[in-house]
C-alpha cells in the first residue's frame, strides 16, 4: 500500500485549485516556491496521478486533480472537525457553552456543528459532555449544561425539544455472512430472533431499535454484545462478530468501501428524529440558540432536515 499523503500536502493542492498559482498557494502556506512544488511532485508520485499543469501563466489542476481536490478538501474538514471536537471535550469545565451530546450526535455530528458555530464566534469556549440520551437529560435538569441533543424515540419529559436533524437505523453484516447474499428483504420478525451487536440499554440507538421492534409486534432485540458506543459496536461486525443495527451516519464509510453490507429488512420502519432539548419554560438565547440554529440549518444543508 502507498503511503497516505501528509495533511499540508493535501492543503497545498486545494490552495492551487483556488489560487490557480503554485507561487500563491506556498505563499499562503508559508514555504518556499521551490519547496512547495517539491511537496507537490511527491504527492502525484503517491497518488500516480498528475494532479496540476505548470504553465507560464501559472497552475491550474487537471481533471485529475479537481476531483483529487474535492475528497483532500474532505479530510480537511474532517480533521478540522476532529480537531474542534476534542478542544469542545477538553473544555467542559469553564465553557460559556455547556452542551451535552448523545453518542451518535457526538460522533458524527456535533464536531462540525461547533466548528460552523465558532467560525461566527472565534471566540466563543465550548465544552461538549457525551454520554447517553438518557443521561443528556439529567444533565439539563441538574444545570449541568444549558442544550443538549439526543436520538431517542421521544423527547424526555419534562423537556422542550425542537427535531434537527433525521436518521435512519440500518442492519449491516460482512460481504461474506449469509445475509449479505439475501435474494428478499430480511423479515422484522428473523431480526428479532437473531442475537446481533448492539448499543448498551439506556442508548438512543438501543431504544430507538426495540421501540421499532415492539410497534412491529415482534420480540426486543436479543443481545449478542452489548457495547458503549457506535465506534465499537462497528468495529465488532467489521471483525465478524455477528449483525448489528447502527446509525447510517456511522457505517457510511463502510459502506461505501465495501467492508460492510447492508441488509434490507421488511416489516419494521426503522427512522428516527435527532432533537435538541433544554429545560421546559426556558427561552434559547444566546450560544445555545445559536448551536441550535447551526445544526438545524446544517441537516437541511446536508439533506438529513
Amino acid at each position: 500500500m502507498s503511503k497516505v499523503p501528509d495533511l499540508e500536502s493535501l492543503r497545498l493542492l486545494v490552495l492551487v485549485g483556488e489560487l490557480g498559482s503554485l507561487g500563491g498557494a506556498a505563499t499562503r502556506l508559508g514555504i518556499a516556491q521551490p519547496s512547495a512544488s517539491k511537496r507537490l511532485s511527491t504527492l502525484e508520485r503517491r497518488l500516480g496521478l498528475v494532479l496540476v499543469d505548470r504553465t507560464r501563466r501559472g497552475s491550474r489542476l487537471t481533471s485529475a486533480g479537481h476531483m483529487v481536490s474535492g475528497w483532500a478538501q474532505l479530510v480537511l474538514d474532517d480533521v478540522g472537525a476532529l480537531m474542534t471536537g476534542a478542544q469542545a471535550l477538553r473544555s467542559k469545565r469553564d465553557a460559556e457553552l455547556r452542551v451535552a451530546a448523545s453518542m451518535t450526535v457526538a460522533e458524527y455530528l456535533m464536531p462540525t456543528w461547533i466548528g460552523e458555530l465558532r467560525r461566527t464566534r472565534p471566540d466563543l469556549y465550548v465544552g461538549l459532555q457525551v454520554t447517553n440520551s438518557e443521561h443528556v437529560r439529567e444533565l439539563l435538569h441538574d444545570g449541568a449544561v444549558e442544550i443538549g441533543f439526543v436520538e431517542s424515540p421521544r423527547a424526555p419529559a419534562g423537556l422542550s425539544q425542537r427535531v434537527v436533524a433525521r436518521d435512519r437505523l440500518i442492519v449491516v453484516v460482512v460481504p461474506d455472512h449469509p445475509w449479505a447474499r439475501r435474494p428478499t428483504p430480511l423479515h422484522v420478525r428473523e431480526l428479532a430472533a437473531t442475537p446481533i451487536v448492539v448499543r448498551e440499554r439506556g442508548s438512543g440507538t438501543r431504544e430507538t431499535l426495540d421501540h421499532a421492534l415492539r410497534r412491529a409486534g415482534a420480540e426486543e432485540a436479543r443481545p449478542l454484545l452489548e457495547l458503549g458506543s457506535a465506534a465499537a459496536v462497528r468495529g465488532s461486525v467489521v471483525a465478524g462478530a455477528g449483525p448489528a443495527v447502527l446509525s447510517e451516519l456511522a457505517v457510511r464509510g463502510d459502506l461505501a468501501q465495501g467492508r460492510l453490507v447492508p441488509v434490507e429488512v421488511e416489516g419494521v420502519d426503522l427512522r428516527r428524529s435527532l432533537r435538541a432539548v433544554w429545560p421546559a419554560g426556558r427561552h434559547l438565547a444566546g450560544p445555545p440558540a445559536e448551536l441550535l440554529a447551526v445544526a438545524v440549518h446544517r441537516a437541511r444543508r446536508t439533506g438529513h432536515g
